[in-house]
């Protein structure tokens, strides 16, 4: 790829380059049935200075980029860098839900010191950077007594890492721990105190409702957002999607709610579906969906035979009602997904190829854009590409949706800040010192 044009005091033009629709506030070129036009990119003094239908005469353009697919930096809403890059030191014994949950729990036990969250948070984070994301979402354990550990250590990364991936941060403790109110109270504070999100994994306990309601008044009594893990399961019994739909009404909950998972939605009957979908729709509740880990793990059969669903949400069903609809990495390489690194496009032609993403694309390709950066509450910049914004900015090969979902696109050029990165991703002996 043409790299050698980057690099002229931080200005530079790209000519001919595909820009879709949904990326863009009042595209005016011609777009195709897949929504992507041919633009003209400028860039001077590291921002865009202009973007514009594509010249009819490219004959003097030494910047001609061919009809190479020209996207905005990734947002990835729910991810887990706490966990990431465990599994050489735990493994999932048997790729089930149960044995992820206590593999991961005998890891933190024993391994979780500051030093070792903070090594694979950082290895994790410059592969992040490396495949051109620039905003993430992470959930912390914070079960006792590793709240301690981790929130230091992220705050720390955080800092660390500003100007190049913007953090957040969510508790993550099952939702019986809130019964200890006392400590939760403490929890809650140190969480505000990090500027973090409040958040939680719903299960079906007989006083799930009051334990919702404590999590509701905590978070707006400390002004926080909120983000949940809920039904990630086959269970059509499971149905913390809709109780915490109805807490936000309860409350009047005028904050941001991020639910990931609610796998179980597709195995429940029709009635109980729409209900919940319209309850959701009622609220500021956005929905983001796990593809790679939901297919790795829910229906995961230990008697030798075939998984028979791929353990996704309602995706389409949610986007037909307005409802904000996200998909993101989740764990990577430990007990819960053996797999990932953080990229984002990765992810996205995962889900296109499960949920189906395609035929046609319309606007599906905000969820790993605008609508993560909603979920989030970024500024808008995050998931467009606008006049005036920062060249935050990534090249592919691929000059269509077939092209660009067909192969890695390893040899991406991600640009930060009108200047190349080098995206090279780190190597996996760096961590081999924690492994030991």
């Amino acid at each position: 790829m043409p790299t050698h044009l980057i690099t002229r005091n931080f200005g530079f033009s790209l000519s001919r380059v595909r820009l879709h629709g949904s990326w863009l506030d009042g595209p005016s070129a011609i777009h195709d049935v897949d929504g992507f036009g041919l633009y003209d990119i400028d860039v001077v003094d590291r921002r865009i200075a202009s973007v514009r239908p594509a010249a009819a005469d490219v004959r003097r353009a030494e910047n001609d980029m061919r009809g190479r697919i020209v996207s905005p930096c990734f947002t990835d809403c729910h991810t887990h860098l706490d966990k990431g890059h465990i599994w050489p030191r735990k493994a999932n014994p048997d790729g089930t839900f149960m044995g992820a949950l206590d593999s991961v729990g005998a890891d933190r036990a024993a391994n979780w010191s500051a030093e070792d969250v903070a090594a694979r948070m950082e290895f994790a984070l410059k592969c992040a950077y490396a495949h051109g994301t620039r905003a993430i979402r992470t959930h912390l354990d914070s079960v006792a007594p590793q709240e301690t550990v981790s929130w230091p250590v992220f705050e720390t990364m955080r800092e660390r890492w500003e100007g190049r991936i913007a953090l957040q941060a969510a508790c993550l403790l099952g939702i019986e721990g809130v019964r200890e109110a006392d400590w939760f109270e403490t929890l809650v504070r140190r969480v505000a105190a990090a500027g973090g999100v409040l958040g939680a994994v719903t299960y079906m306990v007989p006083d799930l409702d009051a334990l919702l309601d404590r999590v509701f008044r905590a978070a707006i009594d400390h002004g926080l957002d909120l983000d949940f893990h809920a039904d990630e399961t086959d269970d059509p019994g499971a149905r913390g999607l809709r109780h915490i739909a109805d807490a936000a009404a309860r409350h009047g909950f005028e904050g941001r709610i991020l639910v990931g998972h609610c796998c179980s939605l597709a195995r429940q009957p029709d009635d109980e579906v729409l209900a919940t979908l319209d309850a959701v729709a009622a609220h500021n509740i956005s929905v983001v969906s796990l593809p790679l880990c939901n297919l790795y793990l829910q229906d995961r059969r230990t008697d030798g035979t075939t998984p028979r669903w791929r353990g996704v949400t309602l995706v389409h069903e949610m986007a037909g009602r307005g409802i904000n609809v996200a998909v993101a990495s989740d764990n990577t390489r430990d007990p819960f997904y053996a797999y990932g690194d953080l990229d984002m496009l990765e992810v996205y032609r995962m889900a296109t190829r499960i949920c189906h993403f395609d035929h046609p694309v319309g606007g599906w390709p905000k969820t790993v854009f605008a609508n993560p950066v909603a979920a989030m509450g970024l500024d808008a910049v995050h998931g467009r590409i606008a006049v005036g914004e920062p060249a935050d900015l990534i090249l592919f090969e691929g000059r269509s949706w077939t092209e660009l979902l067909s192969r890695p696109e390893a040899d991406r050029i991600v640009i930060r800040n009108g200047a190349l990165i080098d995206s090279t991703i780190p190597a996996y002996h760096e961590l081999d010192h924690l492994m030991e």
